[in-house]
């Protein structure tokens, strides 16, 4: 996975490291048997979620151990909740189940308008009190960004703030970070590789196929 020197502090890439490669390694390649792809694709999202709740507010709290000893930690500010872009983003959702029990799960379905080529909302089924929460906006692949933004825009239509929306994705191409944070400068999006570029099919290069597909299609 190749860097771009023009990441901005809002990017979060995941450390590269020889275990986050070899992950990558698997599920890029195109002979890994389902299965395979969706239990490695489960151990990436669950590092971005790892690395997304390390991005929330805390307070400190003074706990007592069973020594009965005081011990100086920290609680967690204000509530979170998973939005998922519908049908890739909900392989995500059981990640970030897996760390935060009983967590809030909405879903927003997006596709491609076939008159006009651009992304149209079909459905929304968000926590009525999604204003009051921090949000993990779930989809693997960033490429143009188009998806992302509309739902973005949904988001914060519904009274969540900018700099409470965290945008986790496995795969991302520069052209998609630059379209989502020329609308959405505050919004950290948090994310496992970077590849150059986007092919002249809009898709991400070299990238790792289709995720939905991969993930989800025997």
């Amino acid at each position: 996975m190749s860097t771009p020197t023009d990441i901005t502090s809002n990017v979060l890439l995941l450390e590269q490291t020889n275990q986050l490669k070899g992950l990558y390694s698997i599920i890029r390649n195109k002979n890994t048997h389902r299965s395979d792809f969706v239990f490695y694709s489960d151990r990436i999202i669950r590092l971005l979620v790892e690395r997304g709740l390390d991005q929330l507010p805390v307070k400190q709290a003074d706990i007592t151990t069973p020594l009965d000893v005081t011990y100086s930690g920290v609680e967690f500010l204000g509530k979170i909740c998973g939005v998922s872009i519908v049908r890739a983003g909900e392989s995500m959702e059981q990640g970030l189940r897996d760390c935060c029990r009983s967590v809030r799960i909405g879903k927003i379905l997006i596709q491609r308008d076939e008159e006009t080529a651009l992304p149209k909302l079909f459905y929304e089924k968000l926590p009525e009190d999604i204003e009051d929460r921090y949000v993990f906006l779930l989809d693997p692949m960033l490429a143009t960004g188009g998806s992302a933004i509309l739902a973005t825009e949904v988001l914060i239509s519904r009274g969540v703030k900018p700099e409470r929306i965290f945008f986790l994705n496995l795969l991302a191409a520069p052209e998609g970070i630059k379209a989502y944070h020329d609308k959405f400068p505050e919004i950290k999006i948090i994310t496992g590789g970077i590849d150059p570029k986007l092919d002249e099919k809009k898709r991400i290069d070299p990238g790792l196929g289709d995720f939905g597909d991969r993930y989800y299609c025997i």
